[in-house]
């Protein structure tokens, strides 16, 4: 039988479970919302809720606000983009969530044989493998480790740093966020908070990855 083409996995996996179609709603109400109320903070919702891939949006020279003939084309570029994004990050719950059900049936059926493999150290190097064991969750790290290096350099070495956390931020949004939250504005703190929140996002990735060029499993006949 033939493999089911990668854009189709993606699709089932935005949309075959409910933690994906439970953001997709979310998603959906927000631009919504962006339509009802385009001037107040939830504009800005449908860009959160589908970073970082969406944020990439910010450095293209057309976007909702063009004017002119090309608004049509620059809305619906967007609009396409903000649905690919939203896409790309459903799959990316779908396939965590899948992940989740075949661990919970593989480790009932084999924890009396995985019972010395407990240490802290193995588990954390099965956690982080996804993150780096493939190109899209190695490349994703790479920007990430771009964007902090123009983060410290600019706060250490150029004398005007303004906007520079802005970079680390969209490459690890939404979680990178979170780092606004430190009790603390030291930038090693931030830097190591943002690392956190890319690596988090790259582990995550890495999962849908997997996903992606996994064999189907199809029933016996």
């Amino acid at each position: 039988m033939p493999q089911t083409s990668r854009p189709r996995r993606l699709l089932a996996l935005a949309t075959d479970n409910w933690p994906a179609r439970t953001y997709l709603t979310t998603v959906g109400v927000s631009v919504a919302a962006m339509f009802i109320a385009p001037e107040s903070p939830v504009a800005a919702g449908p860009l959160i809720l589908t970073a970082p891939l969406s944020l990439l949006s910010v450095v293209l020279p057309f976007g909702p606000g063009t004017e002119g003939p090309l608004q049509a084309l620059a809305f619906g570029s967007w609009t396409l983009w903000l649905l690919l994004c939203a896409l790309v990050n459903a799959a990316v719950l779908g396939a965590l969530a899948k992940r989740s059900t075949t661990t919970t049936t593989t480790t009932a059926t084999t924890a009396p044989r995985t019972r010395t493999r407990t240490r802290a150290y193995a588990r954390l190097r099965t956690l982080l493998a996804p993150a780096v064991d493939n190109w899209p969750a190695r490349a994703y790290l790479a920007v990430v480790a771009t964007s902090l290096a123009f983060f410290l350099s600019a706060d250490y070495i150029l004398a005007d740093p303004t906007f520079a956390a802005l970079w680390p931020l969209m490459a690890t949004a939404p979680a990178g966020f979170l780092a606004f939250l430190l009790p603390t504005s030291s930038s090693p703190a931030f830097a190591a908070a943002t690392a956190l929140c890319g690596l988090a996002n790259a582990v995550l990735l890495g999962h849908l990855a997997h996903r992606l060029r996994a064999p189907e499993a199809h029933p016996a006949t």
